[in-house]
């Protein structure tokens, strides 16, 4: 979710944040059309960038492969 809100909204999320998205994502679906769910996005992608978008580390954890090829753009290469 990380890269989605990043590619798809623009908004440079941390884990935290995503995390809420998708829960929020969730609920939504199971409460269905007319209702308004609300999160707090509270952290950004720049604490965890050494991380999150650096491919040795994801490589390391093997998480590279969780990310969907169209939004490993941006992953770079430290």
């Amino acid at each position: 979710m990380v890269y989605r809100c990043l590619d798809e909204e623009g908004i440079y999320l941390g884990a935290s944040s995503a995390l809420n998205v998708v829960a929020a994502k969730e609920v939504a679906e199971l409460m269905g059309p007319g209702h308004t769910v609300v999160t707090i996005l509270c952290d950004g992608a720049y604490r965890y960038a050494d991380r999150l978008f650096s491919r040795k580390w994801l490589e390391s954890k093997n998480l590279l492969g969780a990310i969907p090829e169209h939004l490993q753009k941006y992953i770079v290469l430290a």
